[in-house]
This record gives C-alpha cells, structure tokens and sequence, in this order.
C-alpha cells in the first residue's frame, strides 16, 4: 500500500492521480497495492493489469459523476510518422507463417500476434493522458472508454477499449471476447467465425473453473458489433462464481484474457513469447474498475489503448499495441493488413495531424 509518495519520474507533468470510466470520475487517491484481494474489501478502485502479469489497484476516496468527455488542450501526440513497430512487415508476416507451423504440429490451433508501436512524445509536459481519453472520446467513441492516470505510479492509461474482459454483478460474472474483424460485415470469414467459436470454448472453460457447474452459459455467439471503421464478431459468455472465489481466483482463472492468447493458452502464451519483441504492457490486459462496496465492476480487454512510459531510454515515449489472431486459414498478407485497419484510426486521434478527428 502507497503510505509514502513514490518519486515522480523525471518528465512526470505532476498531474493529480485520477480514474475515469463512462459517466464516472475517480479523485483521492488513497491507497495503491498490487495485491488483487485488496479488491474484495471495501472502496472503489481502478485497475490495470499488464499482460506479462503486474496488476496496479487504486483506491479512490471520491467519485462523481462525469457528464462530459475530458478537455483535449493537454494532449500533444507525435507526428503520425514518427510511429515505429516492434515487428515491422517482414517480422509479423514471419511469425503469422511460424504460427500456421505450429498448427500444423499440433502445438496450437490458434495464437494471437501483437506488436508495439512506440513514439516519443514531443512535448512531455503536455502529455495527460485524460486529455488523450477526451481525443479519443470524440474521434473513436468506445462502450469502455476510460483514464487511470497515476504518474508517481508509472501507470498512464487512455483505453477506447470495445473489449468487455470481465463484468461482474453479485456472484454474476460476464464476458464478452472478440474475435474476427473487418471494414465491414461482408468482410468477416469462415475464418473469422470458427476462432471465435473457439475462444468461446476457451472462455467457457476459463470460467468453470471458478463457477458453479452447470451454470456456464453462452447467451450470444457471433453477434456483429459495429465501431468506428470496422465491424468485430461478439459473443457473450456467462457464470456464477462459487463462494469461495473472489479476485485472485477469477482473475487467476482467465488472464490473460483468451481472445488476445489463444488456444491452447499455456501453448499460444509460449508462441508470444517466442515471436514478439516486446513486452505488451496494459494492452492485452485488463483496464477497468471495482466497486467493492456495491459488488459491481468492469474490467475491459486493454485492446485499442495507449500508455505512457516515462522511463524509455530515448525519453518519454507513448505506446499503443495492434494484432491478430493467427489460425490454419490465415493469410500472413492479410493479418497484417487487420493490424492496420485496427491502428490506423487510433493512431491518427492520437497524433499530432491535421487529419479531421
């Protein structure tokens, strides 16, 4: 727990820890912990939970509502070419033919490729990332949207996540995993419909693990969801916890979430960490909210996110992940292409451009 004040990073802009979610905004921080049972006691918090495994809980002492998208004037992005990758053409399209090896030896059947895309940031003293969150509000509006800004933390996050990880309401626990993405809906395969049959399985299986059995239940499979520029197939998977599960438990049960893994998840987990050069950080992730008190949260997939890191070794640079879930059907040329669809309307919110918002 945070008893002390941790040193601001050297480009730190010494802004106020907050969390924003929805209608809602989080002010008085009062504790921070990495210990997810902090998140069965009392109090609201905001979570982030990196992929490679390290979880961030804040509690906040106040939250209000929020009846407006956060001012943008704080936010300066980088030129929209000054983005890099940590896996350019060549790389990702190689790693798209190693999966499809994989598959055909029975490792896998199916693997999520990511890569990083990192930008210094021009101007770190105007570099908030709820200002980033109001961009992103206006030009790529998203259902779970939202800040958790704890500089002093090393934690900057602005999600326009459309990804819902885990909901919870009383003993009830929801999940929403994507999978499958075109400009349209006449874009959407075979393809894309049986890998989202089969993270449905694995998220099933994911939450019986935790939940009562027989209560494990698929409402939706394979709605089509609409967002901007592009369409994604949705499916709903639902549960009711057993008494004795709280946080630690869910969370120990289905993260890092299936539709940014693959499956098996213990195999697609070992082809990431083969084939990517980079740590994911928040995206694949979780990001989210707690409420303890009302036994009410919601974490998104930290898919279609930036974060900030003060510590990089050229100076503070903004990041922000892109990929592709790799099957037998999938095409190197075309995987790569989906990572470019779901970058490129995010990349230009986030840029310095004069391309309209």
């Amino acid at each position: 727990m945070s008893g002390t004040t941790p040193r601001r990073p050297a480009a730190d802009p010494g802004l106020p820890p907050l969390a924003r979610f929805g209608d809602r905004i989080a002010t008085g921080l009062r504790d921070v912990t990495r210990d997810p049972a902090a998140l069965d006691s009392a109090g609201f918090w905001a979570v982030v939970a990196d992929f490679e495994g390290r979880t961030t809980c804040a509690r906040f002492d106040r939250v209000r509502p929020a009846t407006a998208p956060p001012p943008t004037a704080g936010w300066c992005g980088p030129a929209r070419t000054a983005w890099t990758s940590s896996l350019d053409r060549a790389a990702y399209t190689a790693g798209v033919r190693s999966i499809r090896e994989r598959i055909a030896t029975g490792e896998v059947y199916q693997a999520n490729l990511c890569r990083v895309l990192s930008a210094p940031l021009p101007d770190p003293a105007r570099s908030d990332v709820d200002a980033l969150t109001g961009r992103l509000a206006l030009g790529n509006p998203a259902p779970y949207a939202g800040t958790i800004r704890l500089p002093a933390h090393g934690v900057e996050v602005a999600t326009a996540s459309p990804e819902l990880y885990l909901r919870r309401s009383g003993r009830t626990v929801l999940s929403g995993p994507i999978k499958g993405t075109g400009r349209t809906e006449a874009d959407l395969l075979e393809k894309d419909h049986a890998e989202n049959v089969m993270i449905v399985d694995l998220v099933r299986n994911d939450l019986g693990r935790v939940c009562a059995t027989g209560t494990v239940t698929v409402p939706d499979l394979c709605a089509v969801e609409k967002h901007p520029g592009l369409v994604h197939l949705v499916s709903t998977v639902q549960g009711t916890l057993r008494p004795d599960a709280g946080w630690p438990e869910l969370l120990a049960a289905t993260f890092p979430p299936g539709s940014v893994t693959g499956a098996p998840k213990s195999s697609a987990l070992r082809i990431i960490e083969a084939l990517e050069t980079a740590p994911r950080g928040p995206y694949c992730g979780a990001v989210g909210w707690v409420d303890a008190d009302r036994g009410e949260a919601e974490l998104a997939v930290g898919i279609r996110t930036f974060w900030i890191d003060r510590t990089a070794p050229g100076g503070p640079a903004v990041r922000f992940g892109t990929g592709a879930g790799i099957t037998w059907g999938s095409d190197p040329e075309r995987e790569w292409d989906e990572t470019e669809l779901k970058a490129s309307r995010l990349l230009a919110v986030a840029s310095d451009t004069e391309e309209p918002i």
